[in-house]
């Protein structure tokens, strides 16, 4: 069974702290073949494979990746 959401944590931008994101897959296909998941906004994607390697993929032009310091797999909204 695929996992739909996953809880990405991230170095604070304010160089403190940490910031949390939420993903949901998409139906869209990292360039790896795994699935992507972005947040609400779109602007946060990230291919995630089963064994939960994280790619970050751009959203736009001039985007500065940063990759996670943690990957949590949420469990499903419905259930």
């Amino acid at each position: 069974m695929s996992v739909r959401r996953y809880e990405l944590t991230f170095p604070g931008s304010d160089g403190t702290g940490e910031d949390t994101v939420v993903l949901e897959r998409t139906d869209a296909a990292g360039p790896g073949g795994h699935p992507v998941y972005a947040d609400a906004t779109g602007i946060v994607r990230a291919e995630i494979s089963d064994r939960g390697e994280v790619r970050m993929l751009p959203s736009g032009g001039h985007q500065a990746l940063s990759h996670p310091t943690s990957t949590r797999r949420l469990p499903d909204a419905d259930g």
